[in-house]
C-alpha cells in the first residue's frame, strides 16, 4: 500500500482507494447486500458492516446478464460474483465540503451494461470539481421481472438504496448530500423518469439530467405475461419459489431466447416490435403512475429536470443490426401502424414527411415513439407542472461514418466523458475524433457541470409557450424546437403504461 493511498469511513466501514490523475477514486463499494440466496427477488438491504479497511480500487461485478452483441462474452454463472449492487466514487477533493454530486446510471435496454464501463470514467468530471458516484443495478429478471410474492421494480429499488447510501456517504467524500443531480441516458434515462414518479426516491436529488428517455413502462398485465413467457422458455412455473431455484445466467438465458422471437408474441402490441422485453412497471406502489402522468400532477415539481435527446435515435439499431439499406416498405408499413399516434397516424407521418423513403421514415417513427416524443412530453409535462425544465437536441453526426450513424443513440455518452475509442466510443468516435467534436462534448459537460451545480446549465428554460432547445451541433445555438413536425404529430398523444392487445 502506497502511504498516499486515500482512506473513508463510511456507514459500513472503511475503504482504500488510489489517487488516479489528481482525483481520488474508490470502487466496488457495496450499498447493498448480494440479492441471492434468501434475498433472491426481494427488496435491497443494506450492505453488513465490515472491520479493518475494505480496498476498494477494483470495480464490482456486473449484474447478471448476456454478452452485449458485439462485445466480449459475459462472465458465466461460474466467475461472477454475486456482488452486484456496488458503486464506485471520483472526488476531486476529499476535504471539501460541499461540492455537486453527479450520480450516473447507466443504460443498456435494461438487459446489458454497468458501472464498470470504461467509456463512462468518471475522472473528468471529477477534475471539474464534482462528485461522481456511478452504480450498478439489477437487470432483466433479477430486477425487473413481475413476480408474484416479490416486490416489483428491484432495479428502481436498488437505485433508491444507492442514492440513500449517498445521502449518508457523499460528505466524506466531498460532496454536499442537499445537492445530488442524477444523470442517465437510454435505460438509464427511463430509470430516472421512474425516480422522479416514485415517493420512495423523493427527496433523495435535487436535479435530475435525463439523455434520451425510451417512452416504454408496462402494466403489471403485460409485464406478468412477460415473466411467464420467460418462466416457460426456462421450463419452470413463473413463481417466486421456481424461479429462486434458477441460477440467474439460465434465467439470463431464457430472456435472450425471448428477445430474439418477440414478433411471435402478437398480444405484447407494439413491445413486440422492441429489443427488450423489460421496462419499469406501474405497478400502484413502487411506482405508481406512469412518469409524465405523474410529473404533469406535479410529482416532481421541485425537481431541476433537464432532459433532451439525439436527432437521429433509431439510426444505431438499424446499422447495428446488418438492416441498412434492407428495410422495406412492408416494414415501414407494420411499425406506422404499431406506433403513430391516432387513428389516421401512418398517413399523417407520410403527409408530414413526403419526401422520406421507407427507411428514412421507418427510422424516423422509431425514434419518436421509442426516445424523441417520450423525451419532449416528459419536458411538456414538468414545464407545464411548473417544474424547472431544460431542453437539448444532439445534432452533431458520428465522426466514425457519419453517413451510417448520423446524430444517433448514444451518441451523446462519449461526448460527455471525453472517453474515446472506449465502450460505444469506439464504434461511433474512434480513437480521436476532430478537435470541433471533442469541443461540443466540452461544451455539454461543461453545461451539465453547471445545471448540477447551480440549476442552470447557460440557456433559458423551455416552457409551452416558448419551446426554447440548446441545439448540440458543430456549431452549437439555442433556438426553438427543431422537431416541430414530429412535435406536432404527437401533440394530442399521452404516453402511459403499455398494456397487452386485445
Amino acid at each position: 500500500m502506497a502511504p498516499a493511498d486515500p482512506e473513508v469511513r463510511t456507514s459500513a466501514g472503511r475503504i482504500r482507494g488510489r489517487v488516479e490523475n489528481g482525483v481520488a477514486v474508490f470502487r466496488g463499494i457495496p450499498f447493498a447486500e448480494p440479492p441471492v440466496g434468501a434475498l433472491r427477488f426481494g427488496a435491497p438491504e443494506p450492505a453488513h458492516p465490515w472491520d479493518g479497511v475494505r480496498d476498494a480500487v477494483a470495480y464490482g461485478p456486473a449484474a447478471p446478464q448476456a454478452a452485449f452483441p458485439g462485445a466480449p462474452s459475459a462472465p458465466s454463472e461460474h466467475t461472477q460474483s454475486s456482488e452486484w449492487l456496488t458503486l464506485n466514487v471520483w472526488t476531486p477533493d476529499l476535504g471539501a465540503k460541499a461540492l455537486p454530486v453527479m450520480v450516473w446510471i447507466h443504460g443498456g435496454a435494461y438487459l446489458f451494461g454497468s458501472s464498470a464501463d470504461p467509456g463512462t470514467d468518471g475522472g473528468r468530471f471529477a477534475a471539474a470539481g464534482a462528485v461522481l458516484v456511478s452504480c450498478n443495478y439489477r437487470l432483466g429478471v433479477e430486477g425487473f421481472a413481475q413476480i408474484a410474492g416479490a416486490p416489483a421494480n428491484r432495479g428502481l429499488l436498488d437505485l433508491v438504496a444507492a442514492l440513500r447510501w449517498v445521502t449518508d456517504n457523499v460528505a466524506a467524500f466531498g460532496g454536499d448530500p442537499a445537492n445530488v443531480t442524477v444523470f442517465g441516458e437510454s435505460a438509464g434515462a427511463g430509470v430516472i423518469s421512474a425516480l422522479l414518479a416514485m415517493p420512495k426516491a423523493r427527496g433523495l436529488f435535487r436535479r435530475a439530467i435525463a439523455q434520451s428517455v425510451p417512452g416504454t413502462v408496462f402494466t403489471t398485465e403485460l409485464a406478468s405475461d412477460i415473466t411467464r413467457a420467460i418462466a416457460d422458455e426456462a421450463g419452470v412455473p413463473a413463481t417466486r419459489e421456481a424461479l429462486s431455484a434458477i441460477a440467474p445466467i439460465r434465467l439470463v438465458g431464457a430472456s435472450m431466447a425471448i428477445t430474439g422471437h418477440m414478433r411471435k408474441f402478437a398480444r405484447w402490441g407494439a413491445v413486440r416490435l422492441t429489443d427488450t422485453p423489460f421496462s419499469p412497471v406501474v405497478d400502484g406502489e413502487v411506482l405508481p403512475r406512469a412518469p409524465w402522468r405523474a410529473l404533469l400532477s406535479g410529482a416532481a415539481r421541485e425537481v431541476e429536470l433537464l432532459t433532451g435527446h439525439n436527432r437521429d435515435e433509431y439510426q444505431l439499431f438499424i446499422a447495428m443490426s446488418g438492416r441498412l439499406g434492407k428495410i422495406t416498405d412492408e416494414d415501414t408499413a407494420t411499425v406506422l401502424a404499431s406506433f403513430a399516434p391516432a387513428q389516421d397516424g401512418a398517413a399523417r407521418y407520410r403527409k408530414s414527411y413526403p419526401h422520406a423513403d421507407a427507411e428514412r421514415l421507418y427510422e424516423l417513427v422509431f425514434s419518436d415513439w421509442l426516445f424523441r416524443m417520450p423525451t419532449l412530453h416528459l419536458a411538456q409535462a414538468h414545464a407545464a407542472s411548473g417544474g424547472k425544465t431544460f431542453l437539448y437536441e444532439l445534432t452533431a453526426e458520428a465522426p466514425s461514418a457519419p453517413d451510417v450513424f448520423r446524430a444517433c443513440h448514444a451518441l451523446d455518452v462519449p461526448m460527455l466523458f471525453g472517453v474515446w475509442g472506449q465502450g460505444i466510443g469506439a464504434l461511433l468516435t474512434g480513437e480521436q475524433p476532430p478537435a470541433e467534436f471533442a469541443a461540443v462534448g466540452e461544451l455539454m459537460r461543461s453545461e451539465w457541470l453547471r445545471f448540477a451545480a447551480y440549476g442552470d446549465p447557460g440557456w433559458p428554460v423551455y416552457g409551452t409557450e416558448r419551446r426554447i432547445t440548446r441545439v448540440y451541433d458543430l456549431q452549437p445555438d439555442v433556438r426553438p424546437y427543431p422537431e416541430e413536425v414530429s412535435m406536432h404529430l404527437w401533440e394530442r398523444h399521452q404516453f402511459d403504461a403499455l398494456g397487452l392487445s386485445t
